[in-house]
């Protein structure tokens, strides 16, 4: 949380001077689908709010199911990322205020989990991406997760294939395996000159778990 609130210091400072874009967008799904994990059979609302200056960037994104929440499914994460030419190092605090830690006789009211990332974001003559992860706290085994990730346009339509793996907490057995493969289409549908309506359209396969998913989704944003 003191992070959080240095961060969100320094946002402001930041603004206040100019030096600062801010933009924020929502999106709403019809099921919260990460790295080949189902986060609950429910239509769900994820509002984003970013903050970029230069080569920094930092944010707050979230997740909340229109069902019951107590469950552990909703989710409010914070990162922060920096990039260097076409890398960028990112780090993640993702926490799940309804799953309660208990630490000795204190009973925390969420659960937190540190993770940093590193990405190669491809170029334009040559689209293929690279990230991995790392879990860095409150996971005694350091999960990876490993995603490749290629992106083209067909008539107007960008598509991205991508392929991820993981260990530990993402697989059944603990050992590294493939979790997350599946092709996403998004386009951006024109209602005026002035306004037009993102749409998305995903198909992802876990083969570790032999469970596959349609998600669609619907963004607002500026």
């Amino acid at each position: 949380m003191i992070s959080k609130l240095f961060a969100v210091l320094i946002i402001a400072i930041g603004s206040v001077y100019g030096q600062t874009k801010i933009s924020g967008k929502t999106d709403f799904v019809n099921r919260y689908i990460w790295r080949g994990a189902d986060f609950g059979n429910s239509f769900s609302v994820q509002p984003t709010l970013a903050f970029s200056s230069g080569e920094f960037e930092a944010g707050f994104w979230g997740s909340y199911p229109f069902t019951n929440t107590s469950d552990g499914n909703e989710e409010l994460d914070f990162s922060v990322s920096y990039s260097i030419n076409s890398f960028s190092l990112l780090v993640t605090d993702y926490y799940f205020p309804n799953s309660g830690l208990k630490l000795g006789k204190l009973k925390t009211p969420g659960a937190h989990t540190l993770e940093a990332g590193l990405s190669y974001n491809g170029t334009k003559n040559f689209p293929l991406s690279f990230s991995g992860f790392v879990n860095l706290y409150n996971d005694e085994d350091n999960s990876m997760y490993l995603e490749l990730n290629y992106s083209t346009n067909v008539s107007d339509v960008n598509i991205d294939f991508f392929l991820g793996g993981g260990n530990h907490i993402y697989t059944i057995s603990g050992k590294f395996n493939l979790i997350n493969i599946g092709i996403k289409a998004s386009k951006e549908i024109k209602i005026s000159d002035s306004f037009s309506l993102p749409v998305f359209s995903s198909y992802i396969l876990n083969p570790n778990t032999e469970k596959d998913y349609l998600v669609f989704g619907i963004a607002f944003g500026f």
